[in-house]
């Protein structure tokens, strides 16, 4: 059995909101079928594409912007570089000259009501989140390939298995929390440490720690700017940006002109308990208020739970005083490897497990990251992550009118608490006394998802969002 292979930068993908497993994964899956017809040097002799959307991609493809990643995708344009500015008025311009340019160079017809199919009531088995693209040839002749966009801006194109990285020998390879805690005693290093030792399998430590702080800082640019801009987010729901008016409450007046000397007027304000929850929660709604709006943001380990973990280590940078690039890397290296063994384990995605795949595993990451900065041991750590987990359990995936913001937003605040919590509680507990392991609730979390209804999973067909009255398209 191949064992599953996951860096870092898996777990952690610069890109655009406001999905990661339906609006990046669809967007890398166009990048890759532009570059399969370049391969095969079918790219010019094509003549008409057509884009056939499955299961969950359908149902909440509009709200979640499938439509939008599939177009820029197979333009080809980058969600890392992509200006967002122009995300919507790109789009508004193909859909009004009816035409494509594919892969940047090789222009065809298109027609966004006849070549892009939103297949409601039809889901491929393999996985829910599934597009198919067609290549129609000069010849008469046409390419198909099929891609499921598993969570976290995965993609698993038809016939893959789907394990990235195979090739590498790991020195310390991961399956599960416990061989994870096995190499920590065996080698006496902390997870962030292990963590980096595997990284060295693909590229040296200096190269993978220029590549956390590169993270580290879209997340830091995107709470940044989530705290200081206004308005009313798109999609139809008016639902109107918090953050900015709570920064401004908080923050009282004290002067500051860049990143560092906000960190700095918001720490003169204290760390009472009130004072810091409320910034907890300004954090995570900024990041996810950039997210529902086209806004570039860091998978964590998906987009709609990416506002937890840019909360919770804020916390530790402005209340803890951990604005150090090496503690910022142990934070971002350990929340990744607990991520992993979800993934390998379960699932990090809505449409498979509910909203306890992305703003749970999301909170046992941050939990667990926070455990290990704040000097907890390896079992501590775990022990954060499970207990993180074990009061996610069940969470479903509805969201109103198919739209990445309600309850979504607000969730990543109550995520980024619990983890907090979790890593206190983790703290101050024997955890050679804990009754439940991460491992254990990791299986639990993945049968939970298996008997989960589909209508909780990422459909917007149940739950808050068919219990809101809504004039909306996919209400």
């Amino acid at each position: 059995m191949v064992k599953e292979q996951i860096s870092v930068f898996d777990m952690f993908k610069i890109g655009i909101g406001p999905s990661s497993s339906h609006t990046l994964g669809p967007w890398r899956a166009a990048q890759r079928f532009v570059h399969s017809l370049v391969q095969r040097g079918k790219l010019e002799q094509t003549e008409a594409v057509k884009i056939l959307l499955y299961g969950s991609l359908a149902k909440t493809g509009v709200g979640h912007g499938t439509d939008v990643a599939v177009l820029l995708g197979l333009s080809g344009d980058d969600p890392v570089t992509f200006n967002v500015d122009e995300v919507t008025p790109k789009v508004a311009q193909i859909k009004q000259r009816r035409r494509l340019m594919l892969g940047g160079t090789h222009e065809v017809p298109f027609s966004y009501a006849g070549d892009l199919f939103f297949l409601y009531t039809e889901s491929l088995p393999f996985h829910p989140n599934a597009v198919t693209f067609q290549a129609l040839l000069v010849d008469g002749t046409a390419i198909s390939e099929t891609y499921y966009s598993v969570g976290g801006g995965f993609v698993v194109q038809e016939g893959d298995d789907g394990h990235a990285h195979q090739d590498i020998d790991l020195p310390f390879p991961v399956q599960s929390a416990n061989e994870l805690l096995g190499w920590c005693i065996r080698t006496g290093l902390k997870i962030s440490e292990l963590v980096l030792e595997n990284e060295q399998a693909w590229r040296s430590e200096e190269e993978t720690k220029k590549g956390i702080l590169r993270i580290f800082s879209a997340l830091r640019d995107c709470i940044y700017r989530g705290c200081h801009t206004m308005g009313t987010l798109p999609g139809g729901l008016l639902v109107e940006r918090r953050a900015y008016k709570l920064n401004k409450k908080l923050i009282g007046g004290k002067p500051y002109t860049d990143y560092e000397s906000w960190v700095a007027a918001i720490r003169a304000g204290g760390d009472g308990f009130q004072y810091t929850l409320d910034w907890v929660s300004c954090f995570a709604l900024a990041v996810n208020e950039e997210n529902a709006s086209f806004g570039r943001v860091v998978t964590a380990p998906t987009n709609g739970a990416a506002g937890v973990i840019p909360a919770v280590l804020h916390y530790f940078i402005v209340f803890h005083k951990g604005f150090d690039e090496d503690k910022i890397i142990r934070f971002i290296a350990t929340a990744s490897e607990i991520g992993s063994i979800f993934k390998k384990g379960a699932t990090i995605s809505a449409a498979m497990g509910g909203c306890q795949a992305e703003i749970g595993v999301s909170s046992a990451m941050a939990a667990g990251a926070l455990t290990e900065c704040l000097g907890g041991s390896q079992r501590q750590v775990l022990m954060a992550a499970e207990i993180a987990m074990e009061h996610h359990l069940g969470l479903t995936c509805d969201p109103i009118g198919g739209l990445v913001q309600i309850p979504c937003i607000e969730r990543n605040t109550m995520g980024a608490i619990k983890a907090i919590t979790a890593a206190q509680l983790a703290l101050q507990s024997n955890p050679d006394k804990a009754k439940v392991s991460l491992d254990a609730v990791v299986k639990t979390m993945w049968e939970t998802a298996q008997d989960m209804n589909a209508k909780y999973k990422e459909t917007a067909d149940g739950g808050l969002a068919v219990n809101i009255p809504l004039s909306l398209p996919e209400c």
